[in-house]
This record gives C-alpha cells, structure tokens and sequence, in this order.
C-alpha cells in the first residue's frame, strides 16, 4: 500500500463511516475514498463511469484525463484530509501516484422543507435531525467540519439490532469519558434497544431518576456545540433526534443559538429561564405556605384581598392548588397528544371556559388562576420539554412540604432538590458541573 494512502488510512481509522474502494477507470487502478455519509457512493462512481463513456477520453493526456474529475492535487496529506472532511471525493490514481478531488454527489442532508418542530429557532440553521442515522451524522460533519470528528458505530440487541453511533471531537473531548461510554456499550451489546428507557439501560443508568442523563435535541448546531465543549453525542437508529452526554445543569438556561443575539440579550434571556425555573419551582408552595400555614408574613391589606379571593371556597389550599394544577397537566397532556387541528380548541376550552367556570363556581380563587398561568408560562421558558417535565415533578414536593411547614417548608425543599442535584453525577462526571471543555488549541 502506498505510504500516503497507509497515513490516510491510519487518520481515519476510528471513523466507521471512512470508506477505501478500489475501482477502474480506462483501466487505470483507482482508490475512491471518502465518508459514507455525506457521499452517495454507488450513484457517484455511476455518474463517473457514464460520464467516462461519452467523453472522448482516448485523445488526451494523462492530466487532460485526470483533470475531467475535477482539481488534481500534489500529495498533499493536509489537503486530501481537508477535502474529505468537507465532503469531497478524493480518487487516488495509484499509477500515476496522483490525487483528484471531485465534487461527488451528495446524500440529501438538509430539509429546507422540514424545519425543527419540537425547538424554536429565531435566527440560526433550520436544518433537524431525521430518522436516518448516517444523515444524522452527516448533517454533523457538515456543521462541523473538521478532522479531529471521530465515530465509532455499534451493533446493539439480541433480538433486533440497532444500530448506534458514537461522535466526539478528539481535540476537545476527555478521553477517559469517551473510554467509559465505549466499555458501557460493549458490555451490553446483547441487549434490546427500542427506546429511551432501554438505551438508559444499557449505559447504567437508573431508570427511576426524574432528571434525564441525556440532553436531547434535534438541532445539529447544538450537537456541534456539545461537541465543542467535550461532550459526547450518541444518535440512535430511527429516532430522530441526538443524545448528548453529559447533561449538566447548566443545559437548563443556555443553548448555541443564544449566541446569535448581542450579548446584553442573550445574558437577559438566560436569566429569564433562571426565573422561570425559580418561579415554578416557589409560587404555588408559596402560595399553599402564606394562605394555609404563615398568613401573618402578609402585610394586613393583602392578606385581606387573599382572604376575600378565596371566600366561599370549600377547599384548604393545598387541596385547592393540587386540584387546579392536576387539571393543568390533564390539559397539557390532551393538548400533546390530540391532532394539531383540534389542540388550539381543546388549550381555549380547557383554560378559558372552563378556568372561568370553576371560579364562578366558587371551587377556586381568582389568585389561584392567576399562580397557574404564570407557573405554566415559567415552567415553559427552559430548555427542552424533557426538563421542564422534570421541574415540574419536583414543584409537587415542595407544595406539600410548604403545607406541612410553610416558607420553612419551601426553602427545605429547594435544598433537597439542591442536593438531590448535586449527588447526580454521569460517568463520574457531577451534574451541577458547568463545563467539559478540553480545548487543546488553547492549552497549547
């Protein structure tokens, strides 16, 4: 094997997805090389060889020939690594010991078409994820395109295999992280993979923690980011979205595509989802504490209007709050799973006629309505829904502490949730840390 070839092949060695193929063209010896899922190999090498048929081919050079291709190269490593990454086809003429790099064609990776639908995106790429997981990679390597993007895929299940790939950024990512991930999956590869809860499974995780160990998203400028700052990123066969790991705390309040407002914005978005996640997490138990426990931390005027809000109310709070804030999440779930053209109908019934009629009838308190839609609009500020399902969880705890030993009640269970957080931790890596980065290029 030719030296050049052999230091190519080394370079890419961790990448399942690197192709090395051996073709003719004219009888020339030829190596076709490049990553599977950013070309369309089978239709490339067709387009080639047709178009090999119809040029007049037997009158030119060696050059002129080489050149119908596209731009030959001198055997530049830099330059033949570089065109691969970006999605080129490079074609190694092995007698001639010469490179061309030719604009193959290309799997179909973006969606103009079919923007994200479960992440809003104001300014930044529409492009999501889809069910294929070799578009799913390619749509990475096209936001990050770089050398040091490594993938390793596996095989998983005894039954039905699903496939599962790994990526990291060498330069960026510890080592020792991506170590535990590799052995994890291989000490399970027997077992069935069909959803989440299997796939938590097969890492090692618990599957009784309310907080997810994987950040998903469906945005691969999220993934390129994630990519960035150490982390590693799984994406599994049909499901259309990726899986980072580690989630941190710190992926509750910030997301790449903050980056694109001025700074003084984005630094006030990211404080408006801390206050949202407070507010969830402290109104309704403050409520349930002030009305039913510690009514004397009221100034006697507002204590007064409280007191004539829940007049002929035949509930304590706790029953009061608990009751409306079950009927809430009955709302949101119906409103999930319902067709799109009957959800904005079933949100207006549920919230207006029907939150009119239950203080009407004296059931609830005008207050009480008022705390539940801001604790559902704070709630909603997070990122991904995923997390905001599990503020929600904890919101209940706190409630009930509240009735029980009211504002001690409250700040008792922020720090159960304070240190139920902080004991988390993801391949021995804490939760509550705030970054992975391991940037070579700045450590020199």
């Amino acid at each position: 094997m030719d030296p050049l070839i052999k230091e190519i092949t080394t370079k890419f060695l961790n990448n399942d997805d690197f192709f090395l193929q051996q073709d003719y063209f004219m009888d020339s010896p030829v190596i076709l090389m490049g990553f599977n899922t950013m070309i369309d190999l089978t239709e490339s090498r067709e387009a080639i060889h047709v178009y090999i048929e119809h040029a007049n081919s037997a009158s030119k050079t060696i050059d002129e020939f080489m050149s119908l291709f596209g731009e030959v190269k001198e055997n530049d490593m830099n330059v033949v690594i570089s065109s691969i990454v970006q999605g080129k086809l490079i074609i190694y003429f092995a007698k001639y010991n010469k490179f061309v790099v030719s604009q193959p064609i290309p799997k179909l990776l973006n969606r103009f078409t079919e923007p994200p639908t479960n992440e809003n995106v104001l300014q930044g790429p529409l492009s999501s994820f889809v069910e294929d997981i070799e578009q799913n990679v390619g749509l990475v390597r096209k936001q990050l395109s770089t050398d040091q993007l490594l993938v390793k895929s596996f095989y998983v299940g005894q039954d039905e295999k699903k496939k599962i790939s790994l990526m990291y950024s060498e330069n960026h990512v510890q080592m020792e992280l991506v170590n535990n991930i590799v052995r994890q999956l291989e000490m399970n590869l027997d077992k069935n993979v069909h959803n989440l809860q299997n796939l938590s499974k097969t890492m090692g995780f618990s599957s009784w923690g309310p907080f997810t160990k994987f950040n998903t998203t469906e945005l691969p400028q999220e993934v390129a980011h994630s990519l960035r700052m150490g982390k590693v990123v799984l994406f599994v066969d049909r499901l259309p979205f990726a899986l980072v790991l580690p989630s941190l705390l710190w992926d509750l309040f910030a997301m790449e595509n903050d980056r694109n407002f001025p700074l003084p914005l984005m630094l006030s978005i990211r404080f408006l989802r801390i206050t949202g996640v407070l507010m969830t997490l402290i109104i309704p138990a403050l409520y349930v504490a002030l009305v039913a426990v510690n009514p004397e931390v009221l100034r006697i005027e507002l204590a007064l209007a409280v007191s004539q809000s829940r007049d002929g109310v035949p509930y304590p709070a706790l029953v009061e709050i608990l009751m409306i804030l079950l009927l809430l999440e009955l709302i949101l779930e119906a409103s999930v799973r319902l067709p799109k053209s009957i959800g904005p109908t079933l949100t207006m019934v549920g919230g207006i006629i029907l939150g009119e009629a239950i203080v009407a009838a004296k059931l609830v308190s005008n207050l009480i309505i008022i705390i539940l839609a801001a604790t559902t609009i704070a709630n909603s500020t997070v990122v991904g829904f995923q997390n905001s399902l599990s503020i929600r969880l904890f919101k209940y705890l706190i409630v009930i502490l509240a009735a029980i030993y009211g504002v001690l009640g409250i700040l008792a269970g922020l720090v159960l949730v304070c240190a139920y957080l902080a004991s988390l931790t993801t391949f021995g890596v804490p939760y509550i840390q705030i970054h992975l980065a391991k940037d070579r290029t700045k450590n020199g």
